[in-house]
């Protein structure tokens, strides 16, 4: 039947209106589609894996180092310290059904993303095979292939592996084939925030049903000094190669080498968990008066507002907040500005806040998964990594000065049970991304069933 013909038309919703509906509807999941990250693998600046990293985290380790794997280039301009991986030349070509010849005009990013999507889903328990034909999507952060000077421009090859190797669609399209996965699969760019991102879309496809599970990735690698070149004359690299998070002493971040994946299932799908995602939004700052790369603390402000009242999560609950803070001038104030004006009314205790960046450098659209692995590891361990780097909070920074807002420095600091733990990444290019992640307790099996 439809409505009585004198009733009124029922109230139009705003833009804002309809916009908050539909984040409440993703952060609403019914008992058992909750999205959970339930496999994990990827290798860290001196740190041959996930564990590794971990305990070299909570050792205060500084992960950055200053030999010359990368290049032997000595230029003025170009910091020496950056943070590097171990290995990036082997690869077990014949193990991932690809040809030796285009293995050798492979991106390497691509071919340890693939090492690292086969460790994410034995470690999830799955065996690779089983996944064959799923609508299991692939969702990988990426900026710069600093491989594509060589194969496309320098060694130019008869056969045209150059373009199917430093393509960067196929970061993620050759983990779809490789797997034979049937799920959207593409690369997503949003420089800094290019992995957030990526989780972020990973996180809304499997709850719209355009997938059932998700890989989602990042990935960097620093291997040609023009390109630190080109980010040393921006301004934002740090002269002596430390990346000093919220420290007075702060004058930009050092770059950094990561790959990381991650395997999304819904809770109901997995054999173990890690951590639930509660929640992923992103924006743009749009045009600024002072530039396209400055930060803008009022839209970060807005961002986090518009994210606490879709997830319906009380900002004061948080155990600690996982920021961005890269140790540049103009950045690290307008985010804790931010941070103070939404998570510290009512608080009645300093708010913690710690950036990996201080351990490794910024992976640029690698540094969002970092982060979450680094919120994974306070999961699995109870204990927050502390921050490094740091002497004597900004001045410039009131939340330092008033008790507002504490820089975490303390290795003992136990993360508290249950409580959410939230994640930011922001880009150079103003595009934000956040997430708000907490522990997930599976209900377990009774013996002697199946």
């Amino acid at each position: 039947m439809g409505p009585a013909p004198n009733s009124p038309a029922p109230a139009k919703l705003t833009s804002k209106e309809l916009a908050l509906k539909a984040g409440r509807r993703l952060a609403r999941p019914a008992p058992g589609d909750e999205i959970c990250i339930t496999g994990i693998a990827g290798v860290f600046p001196d740190s041959t894996d996930v564990r590794d990293f971990g305990e070299k985290l909570n050792n205060k380790v500084d992960l950055i180092s200053d030999d010359d794997r990368r290049w032997k280039l000595e230029h003025p301009e170009i910091p020496q310290r950056t943070g590097k991986l171990y290995e990036v030349n082997k690869f077990d070509a014949a193990f991932f059904g690809v040809h030796f010849k285009q293995a050798h005009t492979m991106d390497p990013m691509c071919r340890i993303i693939l090492e690292k999507t086969y460790e994410a889903v034995i470690d999830a328990g799955i065996n690779p095979k089983s996944l064959r034909g799923s609508k299991t999507g692939v969702f990988i952060g990426a900026c710069f292939s600093e491989s594509e000077k060589t194969w496309f421009y320098e060694k130019l090859q008869i056969n045209g592996f150059g373009i199917t190797g430093c393509s960067r669609a196929m970061l993620a399209n050759r983990v779809s084939y490789w797997l034979g996965v049937n799920g959207p699969s593409y690369t997503v760019d949003s420089a800094c925030s290019s992995s957030l991102y990526a989780l972020e879309h990973a996180y809304k496809s499997i709850r719209d049903g355009h997938c059932n599970a998700a890989f989602v990735g990042g990935c960097n690698l620093c291997l040609h000094p023009y390109v630190s070149l080109q980010f040393a004359r921006l301004g934002v690299l740090s002269p002596d190669g430390r990346c000093k998070s919220f420290d007075e002493a702060a004058n930009g971040y050092c770059r950094s080498e990561a790959v990381c994946i991650m395997y999304l299932q819904k809770s109901k799908d997995a054999k173990r968990v890690y951590a639930r995602v509660v929640h992923a939004k992103t924006n743009c700052d749009g045009y600024k008066e002072q530039g396209i790369t400055y930060p803008s603390g009022a839209l970060q402000q807005r961002l986090l507002e518009d994210f606490y009242s879709e997830c319906e999560v009380d900002p004061k609950n948080l155990a600690w907040i996982e920021a961005h803070g890269t140790g540049t001038k103009v950045g690290d104030p307008e985010e804790v500005q931010a941070l103070e004006n939404v998570f510290c009314p009512g608080r009645t205790t300093p708010l913690l806040i710690g950036s990996v960046k201080s351990n490794i450098g910024h992976s640029e659209p690698a540094s969002g998964v970092c982060s979450v692995t680094k919120v994974i590891l306070a999961m699995e361990n109870g204990i927050i990594p502390p921050n490094i780097n740091f002497k004597s909070p900004r001045k410039d920074i009131p939340s330092f000065h008033n008790g507002k807002i504490q820089v975490h420095l303390n290795v003992s600091t136990s993360l508290v049970a249950h409580h959410p733990t939230f994640i930011e990444s922001f880009s150079n290019l103003s595009v934000g991304a956040v997430l708000v992640s907490e522990t997930f307790l599976k209900p377990s099996i009774p013996s002697g069933t199946i």
